[in-house]
């Protein structure tokens, strides 16, 4: 009786089954544009600049301890080291990917995080450009979807490849039977 107990699965449960394993945590296959390196070095560079021009009026305008000095040298290499490192990192860590089922995104340096959003919860598809990003011809897509965790970013995309995204994504999304919520 090795059928008795077993238990029973209909077609649309197996199928159920068999979706929820193709969407399982894995890193995405795409990298983004290698011009994200140089937008994200800018952006940083941009940062430290206005942070250290306001400790250096600070210093220049007052007669400053020796302990600003020390505070303004320490943020000064920590920002040379912030810019030169962290952009490469972002690089080799963010990716994306989207399938028929999937938008799949992984972000971040020392705290890795990945998401998937599965097609059918998909809301709203939107491309962003900023002055920056319109410069070095990149886009970020955004994904968002009913899920409480916020919308999917995938940032530092060649401006042609997030067009390319977006249409993809919205004729899929509408091909999608769902309810997005």
């Amino acid at each position: 009786m090795a059928g008795v107990g077993a238990p029973r699965h209909s077609g649309g449960v197996s199928h159920a089954i068999s979706h929820r394993l193709q969407l399982r945590m894995r890193p995405p296959a795409h990298q983004v544009h290698p011009k994200a390196v140089l937008w994200w070095t800018l952006q940083s560079a941009l940062f430290w600049v206005i942070v250290l021009a306001g400790g250096g009026i600070a210093l220049y305008f007052t007669d400053a301890p020796l302990w600003m000095i020390i505070v303004e040298v320490a943020v000064a290499v920590v920002a040379v080291a912030e810019t030169a490192i962290t952009p490469r990192l972002q690089y080799r860590a963010h990716r994306w990917e989207v399938t028929d089922q999937a938008v799949y995104v992984q972000f971040g340096v020392l705290v890795r995080e990945w998401r998937i959003a599965p097609l059918s919860r998909v809301q709203t598809v939107d491309s962003e450009r900023g002055p920056l990003q319109q410069y070095l011809k990149l886009a970020t897509v955004t994904v968002t979807t009913a899920s409480a965790s916020g919308p999917l970013k995938i940032r530092g995309l060649g401006q042609d490849e997030a067009a390319e995204l977006v249409d993809r994504l919205t004729a899929i999304t509408e091909a999608t039977p769902g309810d997005a919520t």
